[in-house]
């Protein structure tokens, strides 16, 4: 259950199970790598909220964890990092599962109407709440968070996030046309309201603030060059967006933006593009855009899920990493259908398979763990178990119910057994959560 007001973490926290985290980028197609680091049966060691080390539980009582350890005993569990979430949207938990509409009509027939609620601050704290319990009941402890084009549902979103010791990049929505009247803003307001914001919150903690451009075409050449100098002027901050997700879009953004190259260019030639842009989709780039990715360091935030649900297209990830794009995953809810990165992650596998690829196990958690945090400049603090990083940890059943327990008795290699439980694993299969070293989900027996 979620506790979001849990005890303050235990000076020293020792957690035993099946430590599984990466050193490395696996290689394409590999089921045998050097870059996993598995230890079977291990206690991860916690101290004031950041992890230590490691070793071994078959040490005798005297050199294991001492009576000053506060001990978490998972024998025979999977122990990895919190996942992150590259891209998701607060506000549309209200929409997910919604049928039968591709992504404009989508927009306009679900989530626009959602979003107008947030203007409520009540209702915005509220939902940031829920929305945060929901990212830790889901093994997911760092996110790129949107929320709506309101000032009080950003600010609503940090304070969720703060209170749990969550790390969390977010920023207001920029929308000043092709949007609902009670969603749009203007550029002058939505330059105040981002000052005001990332004075207050970023760098504060765990948080940091993202320019937050919905997409586009909800926002006028002016705002576009407005977003860029507050990435200029504030270069600590990330941006985050959307660029090529469906083929309608793409074509309409080349009518709205005709000197443009492509849809990726109109955001480098508004200055959005750097090594700390996020950009959710990318489904329909070119290899010139790909370039354009490698020398600037943004990165594409895949969204699998999502990318089915809407019909938006199969993403290249084989493409854009041979040209050196940096590639993590997200789950895009509410596009997606759930906040699980493990369904994400067999979503993943699936579009590969389209493409005649193979997408190992590795490579689909690296990008949910290590992977995401290296692309976010984050990988001393968040994804993987190297000492110093924060103590941000989840614990997993290997299988849940009959089937998954079946194959997982019959697998016969570590790559096996950690797919059958990357396809066959979701929520269900989370015991615990700590983030900091303090446990903020604990499922409930039965």
């Amino acid at each position: 259950m979620p506790a979001p007001h849990a005890k303050p973490p235990a000076r020293r926290l020792a957690i035993r199970g099946d430590l599984l985290d990466f050193t490395a980028a696996p290689e394409w197609g590999a089921v045998e790598s050097n870059a996993v680091r598995f230890r079977p049966d291990h206690w991860l060691l916690v101290e004031a909220g950041r992890i230590v080390g490691a070793q071994p539980a078959a040490l005798s009582e005297a050199q294991g964890p001492d009576a000053s350890w506060e001990r978490h005993d998972h024998h025979g569990r999977l122990v990895m990092p919190g996942f992150i979430d590259t891209h998701v949207h607060c506000p549309q938990i209200d929409v997910i599962a919604s049928f039968g509409a591709e992504l404009l009509d989508w927009l306009n027939t679900y989530t626009f109407p959602a979003e107008a609620h947030y203007a409520e601050p009540a209702l915005a704290h509220s939902g940031a709440a829920r929305f945060c319990d929901a990212l830790l009941a889901h093994g997911t402890t760092s996110a790129v968070v949107f929320p709506t084009v309101h000032k009080a549902s950003a600010q609503a979103l940090f304070e969720a996030a703060q209170q749990r010791g969550m790390r969390l990049i977010a920023g207001k929505v920029l929308m000043d046309r092709h949007c609902p009247d009670n969603l749009r803003d203007d550029v002058d307001q939505a330059e105040r309201d981002c000052e005001d914001l990332i004075a207050r919150w970023h760098g504060r903690g765990r948080l940091a603030y993202a320019v937050t451009v919905r997409f586009a075409a909800t926002s006028t050449p002016e705002q576009l060059a407005m977003a860029g100098r507050l990435c200029a002027r504030h270069p600590g901050v990330y941006m985050q967006t959307h660029v090529a997700e469906n083929r309608a879009e793409v074509r309409w953004i080349g009518e709205l933006f005709p000197q443009a190259r492509s849809y990726l260019d109109v955001y480098a030639s508004a200055g959005l593009l750097n090594e700390r842009a996020v950009l959710a989709h990318g489904i329909w780039l070119d290899d010139a855009d790909r370039t354009v990715l490698r020398e600037s360091g943004a990165q594409i935030a895949h969204c699998p899920s999502s990318n089915l649900f809407l019909g938006s297209g199969l993403f290249d990830w084989r493409a854009a990493e041979a040209a050196g794009a940096a590639v993590s995953l997200a789950s895009d809810v509410g596009g997606g259908t759930s906040l699980s990165m493990l369904r994400t992650a067999a979503d993943a596998y699936k579009i590969q398979a389209m493409a005649g690829q193979r997408l190992t196990a590795w490579k689909a958690l690296h990008a949910a763990t290590l992977g995401a945090a290296l692309a976010l400049r984050l990988e001393g603090e968040i994804g993987s178990f190297e000492p110093g990083c924060m103590a941000d940890v989840c614990v997993w059943d290997w299988a849940v119910g009959s089937v998954a327990q079946r194959r997982l008795d019959v697998a016969r290699a570590l790559h096996e057994r950690v797919f059958a439980w990357m396809t066959l694993g979701d929520e269900r299969n989370l015991v615990a959560c700590f983030v900091g070293g303090g446990l903020l989900f604990e499922q409930r027996s039965g």
